[in-house]
């Protein structure tokens, strides 16, 4: 395969170096920045961390910062999720949506004050739909993309290593809320979150110069605990049902296609852009919504596009966007935008994939 040219384009983070002496065999674009996706071998790095504890370079969730008196106000235009009981101290998930309903993008929403909120963001520039929204609505607050390069800590083994860096205290942090630790002299946001099932933290240093030495602490720290360099797996993630925003999504899906129904107020974010149109999905219901998906036969190749999703008579009704062999579930497990009138549990379906159509079954919850 063509190797990529670096280029500033392409930007490193504080744990470059760490994680290219650990051996990280692939990288994917995301965000402009390179995020790893194989350090010894996919299935390897998928037991490991169910097994024990890694430590991810995950400086691609870039942070859109909000700062100032219409903080607030403005995530509640991008967002349907009702934010107005949130207080400080607290991660929301947050589907982002353009006018029409459509998915901007999915991040994770973290309240740092009444007046200032990070939004941690999954792969599109956002940053530029935020600051048109502010200016077209003269809204007093400040944006940027601040110096913040998180790193993640995920696995069954995660919290012991955090109580070791942070102390005792960090096990009091609640799942989606986070805390401030010191670290030699300086305050960290220490959250309770992450992109995997296995339970773990995400660390939010701001700048450069503590990227290594947190590397390195956590390292040491984990020896008798088996810790070591991972990345978001692709397995676990399909497994889980953690959809990708490019992946299983876009922006042509509203949320309630995307299965985050729940996690619109439509009622009561009334400021929203999009809630008029999400008004009327709410009324007539989606066509189509995100399915797990059994799909039979040997292991499948990447997903690198979408796979036609074909019913009984051969007529299309899906799509595929993810899919991965799964050792411990022995399958093919993947997430499909299936329609309504197939996307029942054991429905029979066909799936078209590059080494020709395999059959495949509706799921009735995933795997994890």
């Amino acid at each position: 395969m063509p190797h990529l040219t670096p280029s500033r384009r392409l930007r490193r983070t504080p744990y470059s170096e760490k994680v290219e002496a650990a051996g990280v065999r692939a990288y994917t674009v995301y965000n402009h920045m390179l995020l790893p996706t194989v350090f010894r071998d996919l299935e390897e790095d998928y037991h490991h961390l169910k097994e024990s504890v890694q430590i991810w370079d995950v400086s691609v969730q870039r942070q859109v910062e909000l700062r100032g008196p219409d903080a607030q106000r403005l995530l509640q235009m991008l967002t349907p999720r009702d934010l107005q009981g949130m207080l400080p101290g607290r991660c929301a998930y947050v589907p982002i949506v353009d006018e029409t309903g459509g998915m901007l993008n999915d991040p994770v929403a973290l309240k740092l004050s009444a007046d200032r909120w990070w939004i941690s963001l999954a792969d599109s520039d956002l940053l530029y739909w935020v600051k048109g929204i502010a200016y077209g609505y003269r809204l007093e607050v400040l944006i940027d993309e601040p110096p913040v390069y998180p790193l993640a800590v995920q696995g069954p083994r995660a919290e012991d290593l955090l109580a070791r860096v942070f102390g005792e205290e960090v096990r009091r942090v609640r799942f989606f809320r986070f805390g401030w630790f010191d670290f030699r002299g300086r305050d960290l946001l220490v959250a309770r979150s992450g992109y995997s099932k296995q339970g773990g933290f995400e660390i939010y240093p701001e700048g450069w110069e503590l990227g290594r030495p947190l590397w390195e602490a956590l390292e040491a720290a984990g020896t008798d605990l088996g810790v070591r360099a991972g990345c978001p797996n692709g397995i676990e993630r399909v497994e889980s049902g953690l959809l990708s925003y490019g992946n299983d999504m876009t922006d042509d899906n509203t949320p309630h296609e995307c299965g985050l129904g729940r996690f619109c107020d439509t009622q009561r974010a009334a400021g929203c852009i999009g809630r008029d149109a999400l008004l009327r999905v709410e009324k007539d219901g989606p066509v189509q919504q995100v399915r797990p998906v059994a799909i039979g036969g040997d292991p499948v190749p990447p997903c690198d596009r979408f796979w036609t999703v074909r019913g009984a008579r051969g007529e299309p009704v899906g799509r595929i966007g993810s899919a991965a062999w799964s050792p411990d579930f022995r399958t093919n497990v993947a997430i499909g935008m299936i329609r309504l009138t197939h996307w029942d549990p054991g429905t029979r379906l066909e799936v078209e994939t590059p080494d020709g159509p395999r059959p495949a079954e509706v799921q009735d919850r995933f795997w994890y």
